[in-house]
């Protein structure tokens, strides 16, 4: 693949006949230039992914060197899987000499358009993404690529774009766990999952499906509900309960909103895992402070992050192809604890 040159304020000031100093000052937004011909610099660079080095600017009249620097976006901070491989990303990445730039896309759309924006402007070498839940269009991924800067996804990967990425064997980690609901005796399981908009999403229940229809049991969609959260499972789970034929097992998506199901079940009067099992995904610390600890499956953020930042920096450094894609997938492990019999 062909890498696009990076352009220049050179360029734009040949192009549009002006002076490299008029277009530095109109794309910072100077009063010293006029209003219009501000737009019409400041148009043509956004039209042409064309960014200042805020970093450059920054470091231009230090005598710091300059470092090499991934750009890392996270959905979120609070949950223990995105914290964990965040570890993984800065640990790897320290180790070879890179340092990363950390923001949160607070699962927005709009945000983490922004943030590539930024990276893009402050000339990250990198950038290891887990796309956001409402993310529908990928033009700014393509961009980053467009402009040979190595893209590699964790998590939630987006089909959309073709770039390197690393998962967890999403499927097989809900297929066993499911499994052992069956196999503990459960007779019928509900699902709670994430927006099947994404691909963690669509593998984790298609796990759930088909370890039911390998045991001969049916899926019921009423017991199917799109909640990956703590607040939504509590929500939904009483109506779940009141169900004329309730369920004896719950599979979750997260950790996070299996306690959620196993706070509302006991709130009920129902006792785990007597009466109804629990299991989750992902194996944080609450997986171990909540009453009974958690069965769940282990997701293994660090590693995650590690094998991300080790394929980025490769392609960084010139180990690896840029335009080599590679995917790499992170074994599951199932934790049996107290919430299963």
């Amino acid at each position: 693949m062909e890498k696009t040159v990076p352009l220049t304020m050179k360029d734009i000031a040949r192009e549009l006949g002006v002076s490299v100093a008029t277009v530095s000052r109109a794309l910072k937004d100077s009063p010293r230039i006029s209003e219009d011909r501000r737009k019409v610099i400041q148009v043509y660079a956004r039209e042409h992914n064309f960014y200042p080095n805020a970093i450059g600017e920054a470091l231009r009249h230090s005598r710091i060197m300059p470092q090499k620097v991934i750009g890392v976006i996270v959905p979120e901070f609070t949950h223990y899987y995105f914290s964990s491989i965040l570890t993984g990303i800065e640990e790897a990445a320290f180790a070879r000499g890179f340092n990363i730039m950390v923001a949160l896309s607070d699962e927005k759309y709009e945000r983490e358009v922004r943030i590539c924006e930024n990276f893009h402007r402050n000339k990250v070498c990198g950038v290891i993404v887990s796309q956001a839940k409402d993310t529908r269009t990928y033009d700014h991924y393509q961009k980053l690529i467009d402009a040979g800067i190595p893209l590699v996804f964790y998590d939630r990967i987006c089909t959309g774009v073709n770039a390197s990425r690393v998962v967890v064997d999403d499927y097989m980690g809900a297929y066993n766990a499911v499994t052992h609901l069956i196999e503990s005796g459960c007779k019928r399981i509900a699902f709670y999952g994430g927006p099947m908009l994404l691909e963690i999403s669509k593998n984790r229940y298609n796990g759930y499906k088909d370890a039911l229809l390998k045991h001969g049991m049916a899926v019921d969609e009423s017991i199917v509900k799109i909640c990956d959260n703590r607040n939504d499972a509590e929500m939904v789970t009483p109506e779940i309960l009141a169900l004329d034929h309730r369920p004896d097992g719950f599979f979750a998506v997260n950790d996070d909103t299996a306690i959620g199901i196993l706070y509302t079940v006991k709130r009920a009067g129902y006792k785990v895992p007597d009466d109804i099992s629990i299991c989750g995904f992902t194996n944080g610390q609450r997986a171990i402070a909540c009453d009974p600890m958690l069965t769940t499956v282990e997701q293994r953020g660090k590693l995650v992050g590690e094998e991300a930042a080790e394929i980025l920096m490769d392609k960084v450094e010139g180990l690896s192809p840029i335009e080599k894609v590679e995917k790499r997938v992170v074994r599951t492990r199932l934790i049996i604890r107290g919430t299963t019999k």
